[in-house]
C-alpha cells in the first residue's frame, strides 16, 4: 500500500487503556492479578490521554472483575473530570441490572460485558436488547476457548458464543487475545480476520500492541471490520505516544 493510500484508507479509533485497582491505575501481564505495576491516580492518567487528543478511554475496573470490591468512586471522579472532552467505556465486573445501571448513571458511553455474557446469556441478550449500541461484549481468547471471570475460568468455544451473541443482535465486540495482553508482542491479526469473517458487527482489538507498525496492520484490517484498538501498556512503556498513534491511525 503506497503512503497516498494508506492515508486515505478508513480511520481507526483508539482506546487508550486505565486499568484501576485500589483507586490507583495500573497494568497487568496476561491478566495475572499479582503482576500489576502502579501508576499512580486514574485521573491523571485520563488527563495525559485527553491532552493527546483521545476520543475514547478504555477504563477497566479490575477490583470489580476479579469480585473483591470496585473502584466506582475513581470512575465517577474521572468521568465527572472529563466526561465532556472524551467518551468512556467501562469493563470489569458489570454482571447484573445494578452494576449496569451505576455505569450508565456515571455517564459512561460505553459498557462492556464480560463474564456475564458468557455465564448468563439470557440477561445478556436482553440487556442488548434494552441498551443496544451502549452494550459491547468483550470476547477474551485463548486459542478458541474463551476466558471468563478475570482469566482465570474457561468460558466455552469462541464460535459458538460469537453465534449465540449473534442471534442477540450484540452491537459490537471486543477482542482480546489473552496470550498477548500485556506482553508486547503485537495483535493476533489472524484471530482478528477470523471473527471479522464470521460478524457484520463492529470489532474493537485489544492484547499485544507494540509498535507504530501494530497500528498500521489493525488500520488495514478496518474494511474488514475493525474500527478500533485498545493499547495499553505500549503507551505506558513509551513505545510510543498516544498523538504518534493517532496519527499512524488516521485520526
Amino acid at each position: 500500500m503506497s503512503v497516498s493510500e494508506f492515508n486515505d484508507s478508513p480511520t481507526l479509533t483508539l482506546f487508550p487503556a486505565i486499568d484501576v485497582a485500589n483507586g490507583q491505575a495500573v497494568r497487568l501481564v496476561q491478566g495475572e492479578a499479582d503482576s500489576a505495576t502502579s501508576y499512580g491516580d486514574p485521573v491523571d492518567a485520563a488527563a495525559q490521554w485527553v491532552e493527546q487528543g483521545a476520543e475514547w478511554i478504555h477504563l477497566v475496573d479490575l477490583d470489580a472483575a476479579f469480585g473483591r470490591g470496585n473502584n466506582r468512586a475513581v470512575i465517577r471522579r474521572l468521568v465527572e473530570a472529563y466526561g465532556e472532552a472524551v467518551l468512556v467505556e467501562l469493563s470489569g465486573g458489570i454482571r447484573d441490572d445494578e452494576s449496569l445501571e451505576d455505569a450508565v448513571e456515571m455517564g459512561v458511553k460505553r459498557v462492556n460485558l464480560g463474564t456475564a455474557a458468557l455465564e448468563n446469556p439470557e440477561w445478556a441478550a436482553s440487556v442488548i436488547n434494552t441498551y443496544g449500541d451502549l452494550i459491547a461484549v468483550g470476547l477474551d481468547v485463548r486459542g478458541t476457548t474463551l476466558a471468563a471471570r478475570g482469566w482465570t475460568k474457561e468460558g466455552g468455544d469462541l464460535w459458538d458464543v460469537l453465534e449465540r451473541l449473534e442471534q442477540a443482535d450484540c452491537t459490537r465486540y471486543v477482542v482480546t487475545d489473552v496470550t498477548k495482553d500485556g506482553t508486547l508482542k503485537g495483535p493476533n491479526l489472524d484471530l482478528l480476520r477470523s471473527i471479522t469473517d464470521r460478524t457484520d458487527r463492529p470489532v474493537i482489538a485489544s492484547g499485544g500492541i507494540s509498535s507504530l507498525d501494530d497500528i498500521a496492520a489493525l488500520r488495514e484490517l478496518v474494511p474488514l471490520g475493525v474500527e478500533g484498538a485498545i493499547i495499553g501498556k505500549a503507551l505506558y512503556s513509551g513505545a510510543f505516544t498516544l498523538r504518534e498513534a493517532l496519527d499512524v491511525a488516521g485520526h
